[in-house]
């Protein structure tokens, strides 16, 4: 026995309008009885809408079209409404964690400060000790790598008005060798000369005074260093 293959016919568009009525009419009609075996055999709710290429509505429905198409809207608001509410539902999962944390925070900030410590046991008290000692430790290491790197500061300061006070005294020396300055800037000089703080105005003189801590005793007054007076005449 010979089996006939059947071959596939591929499915375009009729050009010829009379075979494409016929066409629309014949499948039209299948697709409804279609529809018809569906609902019954599978007691489902169907409905089919067709409009044809004039525009005539043609419709089947296994109960009510306009009830299945309600159904139909109600359905896919409730899939578009979804992603929302799940977006809603995480973000309200994170406020709440995030709240938790803050809490959790702020009750540790508490208690590094003393307070709120008698829900602690033994044991987290002493975790606590030993957390405080070392931030108060890091915190005094800080504190005197700034007071030193101030001291540092104001000690090349100083070196460099020093160098600027022997320059002037050098440049006085110069201009009196040639004879530009008078008796009472070569009495100056001479006063600079000798160590002495006559030769700087009142209203040309500036203090530098560094001040700082000792290392080893950072709660100890403040005590003069370094204190110059420079001044033009």
């Amino acid at each position: 026995m010979v089996k006939i293959r059947k071959e596939k016919i591929k499915i375009r568009r009729i050009d010829y309008l009379p075979a494409r009525q016929v066409t629309f009419s014949k499948r039209r009609r299948g697709i409804f009885k279609k529809a018809e075996e569906l609902s019954i055999l599978c007691e489902s709710e169907v409905a089919v809408i067709i409009f044809s290429q004039t525009g005539k509505l043609f419709d089947f429905s296994s109960s009510s079209t306009k009830d299945v198409i309600a159904r139909y809207k109600s359905h896919i608001g409730e899939k578009s409404n979804q992603p929302m509410l799940d977006q809603l539902q995480l973000e309200k999962e994170n406020t709440i964690r995030l709240s938790k944390e803050l809490e959790d925070k702020t009750r540790k900030l508490r208690q590094l400060k003393g307070e709120d410590l008698h829900d602690l046991d033994l044991d987290e008290l002493q975790k606590l000790e030993k957390l405080v000692e070392a931030s108060h430790g890091r915190v005094m290491e800080t504190k005197e790598k700034k007071i030193m790197s101030e001291i540092m500061a104001l000690a090349k300061k100083g070196d460099e008005l020093v160098e600027a006070n022997n320059q002037l005294k050098q440049r006085m020396v110069m201009l009196s060798a040639r004879g530009d300055i008078g008796p009472t800037a070569i009495k100056e000089l001479e006063n600079l000369n000798n160590g002495g703080e006559e030769g700087v105005t009142s209203e040309s003189a500036t203090n530098v005074t560094i001040c700082s801590n000792s290392p080893l005793s950072l709660e100890d007054d403040c005590s003069d260093i370094l204190s110059l007076k420079l001044g033009l005449p």
